[in-house]
């Protein structure tokens, strides 16, 4: 009674077996359970009738049944997806009953090894190759930047928002009817040097381009850089963070510092960890390869212009980062690969490369001469669609404003140019007094304020006092009849070491130059920096009473200093009628006494 229930048993156990294997998409599994099958021997026939075999007794016992149920296994099996252990180690059994292809030793572990190896190199394969093109097109990257055609400086300078005249144009003293450079209207002296250094035909120095604020320096650039398409160029402004200058240095030589690079996973520190400096200097070693790799090509330089270099700090760190700047520079120089273009409006920066210079060359950028700023002013003004001026009309604008062409460019487009010329006289002169404005009875608090603003207008007095005298010689030439030059815009020269007497303190130029109150050339000689300035202190200067509010500035400071080198003595328990002997000795034993009444 029993074995039935069992056989019945054992049938259902092999056939969940079956079905488990195959939610697990195995087929050795499923092959084995076939041949489990194929291999059981029939089991036996019942011979009595009270006991009727099982449905699926009666399956199993008729052939033609198993053989259809054979089938079926056969199909199902074939059907399913093979069983890939980690290293292909499992057993694949083909139609033929032989071992796979797939299997590579006869143990498994020894497959699964083999596998990782395999895969971790593929992997640094790929991380090679990978590395290998990444720096190959970083280099690339840096050679499309020198290449003809757009430039992000060059762009940015040439593109002038072009403005609709309008109706009121003729009524109104409007200034901004022309953006055009000044030099579509005149070309300096300056501009053959400047090209052919910008064009890679001055191999051998690196250069300094050495002027006040508005003298021409970056525009004479530009129009050097838009000549030859900025082919072998490119321009980068500098900024006092050093952070923001190398983006800029970024932006301009098209290099991203590894910021873009995906090879996180083969190194392990930041590129920018080690700052600016460290950065800049990953920079100027990729630069280095392009130059060398483009000197063979065109055989001429590069050019890599550093703009406005005085923006720097005048600290260790800025003086550093000037430094870094000029060992490139000479370096690149002696090997004519590269050449680098300095460009300021101070005389510090210039201060600082003069000691380890020995390649470099100063273009000292000064303002127009006379007919050179008649000229200018005549032609802008015809280019500002302004009705034409007479020739004492420029002559009067232009003694005002000197040969400054910022300034130029501004009383040309004004309606009444000398009304415009009055006005920015106006406005450097309450900037100067805001500076250095003289404070009288001033508190100790500003004292070092007011010293610095009273040797300032020491300095300017001298100034003042030199161009009088050259008027006075002109004036009374004219008088004699003698012909006298038109120089009526040379400005006063100082030598700087005579500036230094005249201030008693060296280190005040610094500052006044960084202020745009002097200028200081390549020859060390201080002018005032620009006619404006000159006639605003002029102006304070001649004012009545002027010289005794400088006087009493510099008494009040005096006194200040010596109270502050005074010390105070205070004697206790003193009675009316004591008697306190103080000596003074200088030598000579002399002694006085006091009584406290």
């Amino acid at each position: 009674m029993g074995f039935p229930a069992f056989k019945y048993s054992t049938s259902r156990s092999f056939r969940l077996l079956k079905t488990y294997i195959t939610f697990r998409d195995s087929k050795q599994f499923a092959l084995n359970t076939h041949r489990f099958y194929s291999s059981r021997e029939p089991l036996p026939q019942q011979t009595s009738t009270k006991q009727q075999p099982s449905g699926l007794d009666n399956r199993l016992s008729r052939p033609a049944e198993q053989n259809a149920l054979h089938e079926r296994e056969d199909s199902i099996a074939s059907s399913m997806p093979g069983f890939n252990p980690p290293g292909g180690a499992g057993p694949n059994i083909g139609p033929s009953g032989s071992a796979s292809s797939f299997s590579f030793t006869r143990s498994p572990l020894l497959d699964a090894a083999l596998t990782t190896v395999i895969g971790l190199g593929m992997v640094f394969g790929g991380g090679i190759a990978y590395v290998a093109w990444y720096k190959k097109r970083v280099l690339d990257k840096i050679e499309d930047a020198f290449a003809a055609g757009y430039d992000p400086a060059l762009e940015l300078a040439t593109n002038h928002a072009k403005r609709l005249p309008s109706e009121d144009d003729a009524n109104e003293d409007n200034q901004l009817l022309d953006d055009a450079p000044w030099t579509g209207n005149m070309r300096r002296k300056e501009q053959d040097t400047i090209d052919r250094i910008v064009q890679g035909h001055e191999p051998g120095h690196y250069f300094v381009l050495l002027g006040p604020k508005g003298s021409g320096k970056g525009t004479m650039i530009f129009d050097s850089m838009a000549a030859c398409q900025a082919e072998g160029v490119s321009m980068c402004d500098a900024h006092p963070d050093l952070e923001v200058f190398r983006l800029r240095l970024g932006k301009a030589l098209n290099f991203e510092f590894n910021e873009d690079s995906q090879t996180g996973l083969f190194q392990r520190r930041d590129p920018r960890e080690g700052g600016p400096a460290l950065d800049i200097e990953r920079a100027f070693n990729k630069l280095e390869k392009v130059a060398l790799r483009s000197a063979r090509k065109t055989g001429r330089p590069l050019v890599l212009i550093i703009n406005n270099i005085h923006f720097l700090k005048n600290d260790d760190e800025g003086r550093n980062m000037i430094l870094q700047l000029q060992q490139k520079a000479e370096a690149w120089a002696a090997s004519g690969i590269l050449t680098m273009v300095f460009s300021s409006d101070d005389f510090w920066p210039f201060h600082i490369m003069r000691k380890n210079g020995s390649r470099m060359q100063v273009l000292s950028i000064d303002d127009l001469n006379p007919t050179e700023s008649l000229h200018a002013i005549n032609r802008m003004r015809l280019s500002s669609r302004r009705s034409p001026a007479t020739l004492g009309q420029l002559k009067e604008a232009v003694s005002l404003v000197g040969g400054r062409l910022s300034y130029l460019n501004k009383v040309a487009k004004a309606k009444n140019m000398k009304e415009t010329a009055e006005g920015l006289k106006n406005v450097e002169k309450g900037w100067l007094l805001s500076q250095i404005g003289l404070i009288p009875d001033c508190d100790d608090d500003v004292m070092d304020e007011q010293k610095w603003s009273s040797c300032s207008w020491l300095l300017l007095q001298e100034f003042v006092k030199m161009h009088q005298e050259q008027e006075a010689i002109r004036q009374a030439a004219l008088v004699a009849g003698e012909s006298v030059s038109e120089d009526r815009l040379g400005l006063p020269a100082i030598p700087y070491w005579r500036c230094r007497q005249i201030m008693t303190r060296a280190d005040f130029m610094e500052e006044l130059d960084r202020i745009n109150v002097i200028a200081i050339d390549i020859d060390h000689n201080v002018r005032p920096d620009s006619m404006l300035i000159l006639h605003a202190a002029q102006e304070v200067v001649s004012k009545e009473g002027f010289q005794e509010l400088l006087d009493n500035v510099r008494d009040r400071i005096d006194e200040i200093e010596s109270l502050h080198r005074t010390r105070e003595l205070t004697f206790k328990d003193v009675d009316q009628g004591d008697r306190i002997a103080v000596t003074v000795d200088k030598g000579g034993g002399n002694i006085f006494g006091g009584r406290i009444v």
